[in-house]
């Protein structure tokens, strides 16, 4: 998938070259050439290992929540504090990612998140007592959230023909380390005698590897390929509008431009309560459904599996999602699609969550993927790049600090009712908010229009 990106890239670039041969392009060195599809590679690998790494933090700890609860001495009202914790951390250090992107270049950003993410699980299961592990916890989340911000800001720069294919190629590895972590951290913990440390600590591994691609361009402050000329986009995908065709002026346009007053803007609005919601109903799902099935009498092991299952249903999702919404004026369909089907699988949970275990955890791996349609929403509602990244950031932060309340509500829902009848209702009862400012959100419009009016 990542040589067909490349492959790609390097026929848009030399098709691009034969109908202008007055461009740049066409008076660069082989060498020139060769070294621009290099970064351009290099760059695929960045996008897609620094995906693989923004969830397995938080779902590795979800298979294992009742042995960490155990080994920590939880009450049932702290690990619904825990399971918010991601959620705030996201809101409080993903508003900041701009400015950091700004100042030392996004790659730097990234580059330092995916050090900070390594670091934090690596020391989070050592630290000792539940403060010490909530705050090595935030600071692996920081790294996240920063990632997380600045990945369809990367996506849209990069690759501005093709932010549909691109945001789908990241939103299916992000699916992918999501349900690897899942499904492996339960075996890998049995296999490492049994210790939930070592089976937590193990996952900083990754992020150590998603470190290296970031490193050639932690020096970069200035635009990529994509912000310094129009290009053609992919067949029937909707491209953004053209950015500033001087490559001097775009290299430093996002510190240029001035900023939108993106709150006047209703899409904006919309689109941060629907990231919200959404945000929501997956850290629920993330933290608490492998204690659902546990209490319903599933083993340890297969509810791992289960919230795999519901992860990878993001695999391929993620990436016919995005591709499908770039070819559509309007969102909402997809909208009401996705929250139908995660409002059958809250009914099946409550119902019978054991007989239909599997069929549960499907619908609710479609309906979690409104995220990737989430992350392709930022990427259409703004025209260029400084209002991507205005509009990520706020309808992130704002969004995931909206999410805030929801885990630690279940958790303090779970201990008084001594059941799961009224959480699972709480879940099912956010989906309508979520389908209706969904469907506001996917209507053909931009901030900088509405801002401006």
């Amino acid at each position: 998938m990542m040589g067909f990106m490349a492959s790609e890239e390097t026929r848009t670039l030399t098709s691009t070259t034969v109908r202008t041969p007055a461009t740049p392009e066409a008076r660069e060195s082989p060498g020139g050439a060769f070294a621009r599809a290099w970064r351009t590679r290099l760059i695929v690998v960045g996008i897609v290992l620094a995906a693989l790494n923004l969830r397995p933090a938080i779902t590795s700890l979800g298979a294992l929540l009742e042995e960490v609860r155990d080994g920590l001495g939880m009450s049932g009202s702290v690990a619904g504090l825990l399971t918010s914790v991601p959620p705030l951390c996201f809101a409080v250090f993903g508003v900041t990612a701009p400015r950091l992107a700004r100042r030392f270049g996004a790659g730097a950003v990234v580059c330092a998140g995916m050090v900070a993410i390594g670091a934090g699980l690596l020391i989070r299961p050592y630290a000792g007592g539940t403060a010490a592990f909530l705050a090595t916890s935030a600071l692996a989340l920081m790294g996240i959230a920063v990632s997380n911000v600045l990945m369809p800001v990367i996506v849209k720069r990069w690759f501005p023909d093709r932010v549909g294919s691109m945001t789908g190629l990241y939103s299916m590895a992000l699916a992918l380390g999501t349900a690897t972590a899942a499904a492996a951290t339960v075996p890998l913990t049995d296999a490492l005698g049994g210790n939930w440390q070592s089976g937590l600590a193990v996952w900083a591994a990754l992020a150590a590897a998603a470190v290296l691609p970031w490193i050639p361009f932690v020096r970069e402050r200035g635009g990529a390929p994509g912000d310094v000329r129009e290009r053609g986009g992919a067949p029937g995908e909707r491209t953004p509008a053209r950015e500033d065709a001087d490559p001097a002026r775009a290299g430093r346009a996002p510190a240029e431009a001035p900023a939108l007053r993106i709150t006047r803007s209703r899409t904006a609005w919309a689109l941060a309560v629907f990231f919200g919601l959404q945000a929501t109903a997956a850290y629920i799902t993330m933290g608490w459904m492998p204690q659902i099935f546990r209490d319903a009498g599933v083993p340890a092991g297969t509810a791992g599996l289960l919230l795999a299952v519901t992860m990878v249903m993001g695999v391929p999702l993620a990436f016919v999602i995005p591709r499908l919404a770039t070819r559509l004026p309007q969102q909402g369909p997809i909208v009401l699609a996705l929250g139908v089907s995660g409002l059958v699988g809250y009914a099946g949970l409550y119902l019978a969550p054991a007989a239909g275990a599997w069929a549960w955890a499907l619908l609710l791996g479609v309906a979690n993927c409104a995220f990737p349609l989430a992350l392709t929403m930022v990427g259409m509602r703004a025209r260029t790049g400084a209002g991507v990244a205005q509009l990520s950031a706020f309808a992130q932060s704002t969004g995931y600090l909206l999410s805030i309340p929801g885990p630690l509500l279940v958790g303090v829902l779970y201990q008084h009712s001594g059941g799961w009848g009224l959480p699972i209702a709480l879940m099912a009862g956010l989906m309508i908010p979520q389908m209706a400012v969904g469907v506001l959100a996917g209507r053909d419009r931009t901030v900088e229009e509405e801002a401006a009016g």
